[in-house]
This record gives C-alpha cells, sequence and structure tokens, in this order.
C-alpha cells in the first residue's frame, strides 16, 4: 500500500455543481446589500437591524471556524495564494472578516503547476463545503424565514423566497456531494441520487422555515423565545451525542452551539454509528414543533389577527399544506435512502476507512492534501 496513488478528483457534475456555487453566492452577497438598502429607505430599522445581526453573526461564525482550522494545522497551507499572508497578516485577515474570502475562496483554485494541484483544490473545497453549510444556516436560513415574515405581512410574491430556499437547498447537496468524495466507489455518486436529495431537503427546509415564518408574523417577539429554547434543547443532544469533530475543548463546544442551530432548521449528521433512531426522533421533534406553531398562527389569525387579514378557512388550509409539505419531504427522505443512498454496509464502511488509511500512510503522496475533518463527517454519514 506504500506505493498506492491515492487522489481525491473532480468529475463532470462535481464541477458543474462548484461553477454554480460561485454565482449564487455573488447574488446572495448582491440581495444581501439590496435588503439592507431597501429596509433603510423604508426606515424598517427593526428589520435592518435583525438582518445585520444575522449578516455581522454568520460572518464571525464562520471566520472563527476558518481560524480554527488553521491553527489545527498549524497554518500549514497548500497554494501559493494562501502562504502570501503570514499567520500574523493571516489572523488579521479574519479579524477583519476578510480570511475565508482571500485565503480559502482564492486559495482553492490550485496552480495547475504544482504537483497534485487538483487533490489540492478538492481538499480545500471540503473545508469551504462545511464553512457554506455553517454561513447558509446562520445567515440564509434566519434571513429567508425574515423574508418570508415580511412577505405575509404585505402580500407580496413568493418566487424570490423559493429561489432562496433552493440556494439553502443547493448548499446541502453541495455538502453531500464533498461527502461522497470520500467513497471509492464513485459510480455510486450519479446525478439523479443528488437530484432526489436536493428535493427533499428543500421539501423540508422550506415546509420548516414557512412554519416559523406564520409563528413570526404573528408573534413577533415570541419567535426568538422559541428559538432560545429550542436551541437550549437541541445543543444538549449534540452535547449527549458525544462529537469529535474540532481539535480543542473550546472549539468543541462551538461546535455543538453550532450544530444545535442548524438542527433547530434542517437535520445533520454529527455522530457515527446506525442514525435510524436519532433522525427518527428529531424529525418527530420538528413534526410537533411544526404543528403547534400552525395551530398557534391559525389562532391567532381568528382570535386577534394582524394587520394583514386572512380568513379562517384560508389558514386552517394552509397551516395543514405545511405540515403535509414535510411529511412529503419526509417520504422522498426515505425513497432516497431506500433507493439511492449507499448501502451501509461494512464493504462502504471499509471504503471511508480504506481513503483514511491510505491517505494517513506517511508514503503516500497526497497525504499533505487530506482533509481530516471531512473525512469524520464523512464516517459519521456513511458509518
Amino acid at each position: 500500500m506504500s506505493g498506492t496513488r491515492t487522489k481525491f478528483k473532480y468529475n463532470c457534475w462535481d464541477f458543474v455543481f462548484t461553477c454554480v456555487g460561485l454565482p449564487l453566492f455573488v447574488l446572495d452577497v448582491v440581495l444581501d446589500v439590496l435588503a439592507a438598502v431597501s429596509f433603510y429607505k423604508e426606515r424598517a430599522y427593526v428589520y435592518l437591524g435583525v438582518l445585520v445581526l444575522f449578516l455581522l453573526g454568520s460572518s464571525l461564525l464562520t471566520q472563527a471556524y476558518s481560524w480554527l482550522w488553521y491553527s489545527y494545522d498549524d497554518f500549514e497551507r497548500k497554494t501559493k495564494v494562501e502562504k502570501l499572508p503570514s499567520p500574523r497578516q493571516l489572523k488579521l485577515l479574519h479579524v477583519f472578516q476578510l480570511g475565508i474570502y482571500f485565503s480559502r475562496h482564492t486559495g482553492s483554485s490550485a496552480d495547475e503547476q504544482e504537483p497534485d494541484s487538483e487533490s489540492i483544490a478538492v481538499s480545500l473545497n471540503h473545508d469551504l463545503s462545511m464553512l457554506r453549510i455553517i454561513e447558509t444556516f446562520a445567515e440564509s436560513a434566519p434571513q429567508l424565514t425574515l423574508m418570508l415574515t415580511i412577505i405575509l405581512h404585505k402580500q407580496e410574491s413568493i418566487l424570490l423566497a423559493v429561489g432562496s430556499a433552493s440556494a439553502i437547498a443547493f448548499a446541502v447537496t453541495t455538502y453531500h456531494r464533498s461527502l461522497r468524495s470520500f467513497l471509492v466507489d464513485k459510480k455510486k455518486q450519479n446525478i439523479t441520487s443528488s437530484v432526489i436529495y436536493f428535493i427533499w431537503n428543500l421539501v423540508l427546509i422550506s415546509s420548516r422555515l414557512t412554519a416559523l415564518a406564520l409563528f413570526a408574523s404573528v408573534l413577533p417577539c415570541f419567535i426568538f423565545a422559541h428559538f432560545i429554547c429550542s436551541w437550549l434543547v437541541l445543543f444538549f443532544f449534540a452535547w449527549r451525542s458525544k462529537t469529535e469533530f474540532m481539535e480543542s475543548p473550546c472549539g468543541e463546544w462551538l461546535y455543538r452551539a453550532t450544530v444545535g442551530l442548524i438542527w433547530y432548521f434542517d437535520w445533520f449528521n454529527v455522530a457515527e454509528g446506525k442514525t435510524r433512531y436519532r433522525t427518527v426522533l428529531y424529525h418527530g421533534y420538528m413534526l410537533t414543533d411544526i404543528c403547534i406553531l400552525c395551530a398557534v398562527w391559525c389562532w391567532k389569525m381568528s382570535t386577534d389577527p394582524p394587520d394583514f387579514v386572512i380568513e379562517p378557512t384560508y389558514a386552517l388550509i394552509t397551516a395543514v399544506c405545511v405540515v403535509v409539505v414535510y411529511i412529503l419531504g419526509l417520504i422522498l427522505k426515505v425513497i432516497y435512502y431506500k433507493s439511492f443512498h449507499p448501502n451501509l454496509d461494512s464493504d462502504e464502511q471499509q471504503s471511508v476507512d480504506q481513503v483514511d488509511f491510505r491517505m494517513m500512510s506517511s508514503a503516500t503522496e497526497v497525504s499533505a492534501h487530506y482533509n481530516k475533518r471531512m473525512r469524520k463527517l464523512a464516517k459519521n454519514f456513511y458509518s
């Protein structure tokens, strides 16, 4: 095995997903700026403050992860762009919220003249896919909930919201494909599997965010209390899952807090072993919570409606549709795991472990480019 040459490579669809992700990222930044300007012009300072809170909080969180990962790797950087700043300069870039964009986004386009440039690019994109997931659920998901709440009040079109929900589901799907790159059998990574994965995530996330927006539209102050209480419960279960993702105690507690945030919107596998019972428990909790949120919304619409009025019958139909859509998403998820997910047998586990063994081998050419963090997540996903 010492002479084994194991490389991570892009296939055609991975390249397409990467190319689509960049304009979506630019579009997200443009929409953030336009939303902030719009709130300012309308003197909607509360909405503007909430939006800035989401943007700033998400940026601080992702930059903290990026800096911690560099420190865990002893500031070993693989591309010429990454190596330009010194460790002190790199720290300053992260403090000014520029570290990810300067070092990771630009560095992920590895110089083709460098040895194993493709493996380096894929390894860097593994980290970026995880950072995008964190940013998605720390910024995009809360921001879309805010957008849906405003749409309810102003009775505006939901087309932009549908696009934003699709972008969230696309980020989750890109992360999913990133994990699959750790499988030795790349034939299992067909596009149909990713399409089904995207659809059921889109359906589940849309239902969850709509329920939160309905609740926030009638009880805006209580949505924060709902988040804090739910996050504490989810954070407790993240702690009980005994995660081992980060390499320092403080970093691990930050990761568990982040998992609680992600779980507030969508499922995220964080522990090794069979996850069926944990997943059933999670979705049972989410479905119950969605039913309660929709029931409270129907009750408020019939007894003390806000500045927009919906007939009680239509309110009931809307609430039932939100619950039914979530159930539909669960059915699609079951279909995916029954028909499209790689079999969770010993061979698949060995394939993930085989990548681990090859990459950790000191005699392997690409050992320096191996992303051990994403390997842990891949092992959780396929265990």
